[in-house]
């Protein structure tokens, strides 16, 4: 179907964790891109779901008004609105997926509900515009841990998935074991680049295991049980070698399985998403690879990388370029995964 009007400027919002996030794109372009990310969780060691709703709740409206004001744009001027509907927690999902809505019906604006996890593969795009399809994308996140085949917009192949933890939800997990606080993984890229990454042999799960899973657990209670009989003193001795050698044995584990996707697809261009994609060690390590076997390597901006209403706003314009669009009837999906993504 043909949609009958432009979509140029699209107001896109996320709220499907504990960022809370509100963006303005105009023609493939990001006007304006406000994140809050709730403190309120650190205490706790990870998301406290009934207090990231409260929170989205407190702050969506003042976090929308504020991507709008950097955007130099009023309700008036947008074509479109955007929102995350899945995956994520649903207390979250539904405040923004109602707020949306709620805009969408008293201002008469075409309404779009957009995957989460598909909004991370295209927040390349917003960057590198001359990506082409087809292309591998590692996607690394708290909730994620997936290689992706990306042969079109919309056609997507995952070709490998974590059996167990997200590489993500195991460096917020040791980081607490740590008493490093939340979130965890950018603590720990911190404190590894003074450790030596040699100096605790942690495990490579499922490195012979033929295909491209992962699997986070085993390395995760070798983590525990390294940890655990130390003294405070020691494991303040000790901390950055402790994060350096945790750290490597997931960046070695990403690597690998992603050598063996190019070895099995013989696609060269490869995107990195997700929060994790933020890492120092990752991107360090990924470079290398990209020069060693000639590849093309993509990785968003850091801004692009966490959760983010401008990977939503891109992706609804995106969407809306190729004639998608939904009505108020969609409603917040937890568990949406790519493969029951209808239609984006």
């Amino acid at each position: 179907m043909k949609l009958d009007k432009e979509f140029n400027t699209v107001l896109g919002i996320e709220t499907s964790c504990d960022e809370t996030s509100a963006s303005v794109v105009k023609n493939g372009s990001v006007l304006s891109n406000i994140i809050a990310s709730q403190q309120v969780h650190s205490e706790y060691g990870g998301v406290v779901p009934e207090m990231a709703s409260r929170e989205h709740e407190r702050l969506l409206a003042y976090i929308t008004e504020s991507a709008l004001e950097q955007a130099d744009t009023t309700i008036q001027d947008l074509d479109a609105i955007a929102v995350t509907y899945g995956p994520g927690l649903m207390g979250s999902l539904l405040v923004g997926v109602n707020f949306a809505k709620g805009l969408a019906l008293r201002n008469n604006l075409p309404f779009v509900g957009i995957n989460h996890i598909e909004a991370h593969l295209l927040a390349n795009l917003i960057d590198a515009p001359e990506l082409d399809y087809p292309f591998l994308c590692l996607l690394v996140s708290g909730g994620h841990t997936q290689i992706i085949r990306v042969d079109g917009f919309g056609q997507y192949n995952i070709l490998g998935t974590t059996i167990d933890d997200a590489a993500g939800e195991a460096f917020d997990k040791v980081a607490r074991l740590l008493d490093l606080g939340y979130p965890g993984g950018p603590l720990i890229d911190k404190h590894a680049k003074d450790g030596d990454a040699r100096k605790y042999n942690f495990p490579r799960s499922l490195s012979d295991s033929g295909d491209l899973n992962f699997s986070f657990s085993g390395l995760k209670t070798a983590a525990l049980y390294t940890i655990q009989p130390m003294s405070e003193p020691e494991r303040q001795a000790e901390l950055s070698h402790l994060c350096a050698s945790f750290q490597e044995a997931i960046v070695d584990a990403l690597e690998m399985k992603l050598r063996d996707a190019v070895t099995q697809t013989g696609i060269h261009s490869i995107t990195i998403a997700g929060g994790v994609a933020a890492n120092s060690r990752l991107r360090q390590r990924m470079t290398e690879m990209r020069d060693e076997l000639n590849l093309e390597l993509y990785y968003p901006d850091f801004q692009y990388c966490t959760d983010n209403g401008a990977m939503i706003a891109y992706s609804g314009w995106y969407a809306l370029q190729n004639n998608i669009q939904h009505d108020l009837t969609l409603t917040a999906k937890p568990r949406l995964s790519l493969s029951n993504n209808s239609p984006i």
